[in-house]
């Protein structure tokens, strides 16, 4: 394990803006979509004049393959585009056979090798700029057929690229020029399914969730050294066995009754850190089982809302007027169509989300009443954004959906892609971002 850092690290980075410096911000937040979820983690993108329609023919600016097998979402920043990738090797005959032998229930395969790469293209003209070799791991861990093993969506960090693979490990690039600044190994645990859990940057820290099947914690490092600042092990009791410990979810740091918090779930509890050192200031229970869940937290205003994944998930909505919080805390549950694997969006007084098996639903966040489900089709792992004033919703069948919020459900257009979509779309200024199975996409609206 690596050094704990001084507290002093945090002082540096703890400083006041002023109006020119949260103009120049903004500014820069619509050229850029540094991690999972955009700029502020919350599925906002800053754009307008986005195509409703779109498809290889239709509002198509260019279209690059990419071999592999990755569901990371595209990060962008300046004029780069970086995303890992996956390049695996089935096992076969015997060696299958002999790692198969053990494999959990779920759709498990397995891989005599796989490499891992950091690709980065062109944001204008979708040229290839860099395909870089980052691990070749032998006898690589089994992995559900829904997951791969670049899932985890990287960071930028100013002139850092992050990527993260889990168990497997994290590599730090400089992405002006492809070389690397750091890598990191020392957290191993067993996802059992593969990695999934994405890094969160906050300040000069990176936040990750290790929860396995063996030990779940949580750890912060310096995202300049890859050096460890805390690590804190969960402390919630787990209801089920032990492959029902696992979780995928990323965390998110918000403002909580006057204090920045960590919030950061696992199976079976949802917490809430302090950043500086990693304590835990509260813990809340879901109530019922809940594990493999990989969407993010969402913090908006005084609530929070969570998906607390299998077997049979629930969004519990949390009401955060205070620094610790308690069961108490919970204004309302729904357990109807809500995903485990894809993060729900807020846009007003409205959360969105796309079940697994298809079904778009609205709620009113403050009382959890629904105003409207509606079946789009198709399974669904990649989470909604919200772009110039509409929804876009998207599937493992290739399509995306662009829905208008509101009260009432009103699509506007149903797109058809190339492949799977496992990514979440990215969209910033007038252009949009698709990562399918086998391509990326660029879209912006023809005059």
């Amino acid at each position: 394990m690596k050094s704990i850092l001084p507290m002093a690290i945090f002082a540096a980075t703890t400083f006041s803006l002023g109006l020119a410096d949260l103009q120049g911000q903004q500014v820069q937040q619509t050229q850029q979509w540094h991690q999972f979820r955009g700029p502020e983690s919350n599925g906002h993108a800053v754009a307008e004049n986005l195509p409703v329609d779109f498809n290889d023919e239709t509002n198509c600016d260019w279209k690059v393959s990419i071999s592999g097998q990755a569901w990371s979402s595209p990060v962008i920043a300046d004029d780069q585009i970086w995303l890992t990738n996956a390049i695996p090797i089935r096992a076969e005959g015997k060696e299958r056979a002999s790692r198969m032998k053990n494999a959990p229930a779920g759709g498990a395969s397995a891989y005599s090798q796989v490499k891992l790469f950091a690709m980065c293209f062109d944001r204008k003209s979708g040229e290839q700029l860099h395909n870089i070799l980052l691990y070749e791991v032998n006898d690589p861990p089994l992995i559900n057929e829904l997951n791969s093993f670049a899932s985890p969506t990287p960071v930028i960090a100013g002139d850092h690229l992050i990527c993260s693979f889990g168990s497997m490990g994290t590599v730090c690039l400089n992405r002006k020029d492809g070389s690397e600044v750091w890598r990191e190994k020392d957290h191993q645990v067993d996802h059992q399914m593969g990695p999934g859990s994405s890094p969160y940057l906050y300040g000069d820290q990176l936040l990750v969730n290790f929860d396995g099947i063996d030990q779940q914690y949580i750890v912060s490092w310096d995202q300049q050294t890859g050096e460890d600042i805390w690590q804190t092990r969960r402390s919630g009791k787990l209801n089920g066995r032990p492959d029902m410990r696992k979780a995928y979810s990323t965390p998110i740091v918000a403002e909580i009754a006057g204090q920045s918090q960590v919030i950061s779930q696992g199976a079976d509890w949802v917490y809430g850190y302090d950043p500086a050192d990693g304590k835990e200031l509260w813990k809340i229970s879901y109530g019922a089982l809940g594990f493999s869940n990989a969407p993010q937290p969402i913090v908006v205003g005084d609530m929070i809302y969570i998906c607390t994944g299998y077997m049979k998930s629930q969004l519990i909505a949390i009401k955060a007027d205070s620094q610790k919080l308690t069961d108490e805390n919970v204004v309302w549950r729904w357990d109807k169509q809500v995903p485990a694997m894809s993060t729900p969006v807020v846009v007003d007084d409205n959360i969105y989300f796309y079940g697994d098996d298809g079904i778009a639903t609205c709620l009113d966040r403050n009382t959890g009443d629904k105003k409207w489900a509606e079946r789009l089709g198709g399974n669904v792992s990649s989470s909604p954004i919200y772009a110039d004033g509409k929804l876009y919703f998207s599937n493992r069948s290739g399509e995306v959906f662009v829905v208008k919020p509101g009260d009432t459900y009103q699509l506007l257009a149903k797109n058809k892609l190339d492949n799977r979509i496992m990514a979440t779309p990215v969209a910033i200024g007038g252009v949009l971002f698709v990562r399918t199975e086998d391509s990326l996409y660029r879209f912006s609206k023809k005059q």
